[in-house]
């Protein structure tokens, strides 16, 4: 039987706390189910997917609560943070098909609220979905279009906007905020999940309860959150122009890259390091970004023929080089003709780039690089793009590029004498 007919022949709806009486029977809330499995959130917090038959059955204990209007809207909770969740998709707005195992993106804001009804205990939640669809293809229209959206929530009255969205872009995502998004009157929050919400080993809730918890400070900033440890002990709050996945499957895959995470997210929020805390004024936003900007990872083999093309049919250039920041000779004349900006950033990821130590960085610092300072390598892309979105002016983008906006450039890096890397500034 399919879960559907099972669920309208009792009439359940998704959302309604249910006793699910099969082989076993089960008590839960009832969520987007798909094929012949029925998905339950369990007291405990852990999903279950039960295979169901003809036999089985659906007593419905409690209704959910009613929706109104586009978002949705449940009772105002008195004296509580409001949240707006805007979902773009991904993984944590995701469902497993278990026929086939593939998963898939959720097509509405309930899948992502109702595995979650804790957030509609703790927090007035209004929740839509702006895009579903896979990280991979966000594109710069798509972060205009968030932007947009981000600011309007928060000028109309948001503590906080919580951005779903799925994990293999999201540092880039989170970093086209940072640039484009001023004067933040509360948190901007992306949030995902390494396994769908439909897995019992599902990082989705505890990361968007997490999430949640930042609407009750005074954190103005773009920032991601996600676990911090495999176990569902804490999460991690990390700068929005410093994060990385650095893992691909893990729960604790997202890492602070050149410093320390901001603050940890367990019982209660904890923050290590200053902050930008939010403003008084009227959220803003500068979507003026410039989408023809390429980042290339350097190779031994790299061709002349092929950087040239990539510089040609350009505005601007992102290298992710090797080491201090260094490219092959043979490509150093190319950048000396360049008529556009070349920054240099380092696959190393932890430290900087220092192209005084050896020719070849001299080389090309004489050539016209601009070095990208500890920025990570798309971070730096993600600059540039904005960067050029406001000049075009060589001297001005020289300028922008290297003093720090939003905490994507620490002042200087050093290490302790354990060889721990300590970030300043």
């Amino acid at each position: 039987m399919h879960a559907e007919v099972l669920i309208k022949k009792f009439g359940a709806e998704y959302g309604d706390e249910i006793e699910l009486l099969s082989e076993k029977n089960y008590t839960g809330i009832l969520m987007p189910s798909h094929n012949d499995i029925i998905t339950l959130k369990l007291k405990n917090g852990y999903n279950i997917g039960v295979k169901i038959d003809e036999k089985s059955k659906i007593r419905v204990i409690k209704k959910k609560q009613e929706k109104t209007g586009m978002l949705r809207n449940i009772k105002h909770l008195k004296g509580k943070p409001v949240i707006s969740l805007i979902s773009t998709g991904g993984t944590i707005a995701s469902y497993v098909d278990y026929r086939t195992g593939a998963v898939h993106p959720a097509l509405t804001a309930e899948d992502i609220t109702f595995s979650v009804p804790e957030l509609t205990e703790k927090y007035n939640v209004k929740a839509k979905v702006l895009f579903s669809i896979l990280s991979e293809d966000m594109k710069a229209g798509h972060w205009r279009k968030l932007a947009k959206e981000t600011a309007k929530e928060l000028n109309s009255g948001a503590d906080a906007v919580v951005i779903p969205h799925g994990t293999d872009t999201m540092a880039y995502t989170s970093a086209a905020l940072s640039f484009m998004l001023k004067n933040l009157t509360g948190p901007v929050i992306l949030v995902g999940s390494q396994r769908s919400s439909d897995r019992p080993s599902s990082d989705a809730s505890m990361n968007l309860l997490s999430a949640a918890k930042l609407s009750e400070t005074d954190l103005g900033e773009v920032v991601v959150v996600m676990h911090g440890e495999s176990s569902d002990t804490y999460s991690l709050i990390h700068r929005g122009t410093r994060v990385r996945k650095m893992h691909t499957s893990k729960r604790d895959a997202f890492k602070t890259i050149n410093g320390k995470p901001i603050g940890r997210i367990d019982n209660e929020v904890k923050f290590f390091q200053d902050y930008r805390k939010k403003s008084s004024d009227k959220t803003v936003v500068n979507d003026k970004i410039e989408e023809k900007v390429a980042l290339i990872y350097f190779y031994p083999g790299l061709t002349p023929e092929f950087f040239d093309y990539t510089v040609k049919n350009n505005k601007g250039v992102v290298i992710a080089g090797t080491g201090l920041g260094h490219v092959s000779s043979d490509l150093i004349e190319i950048i000396r003709n360049a008529k556009i900006p070349i920054i240099m950033s380092s696959q190393c990821l932890n430290g900087r780039v220092n192209m005084n130590v050896y020719s070849t960085g001299r080389d090309l610092l004489s050539a016209g690089v601009i070095p990208g300072e500890d920025m990570l390598p798309e971070t730096a892309l993600v600059k540039l793009m904005y960067v050029l979105g406001q000049t075009k002016k060589m001297e001005e983008i020289r300028k922008m590029m290297t003093q720090n906006m939003v905490g994507e450039i620490n002042s200087r890096t050093m290490v302790d004498m354990k060889g721990r890397m300590q970030t300043v500034g």
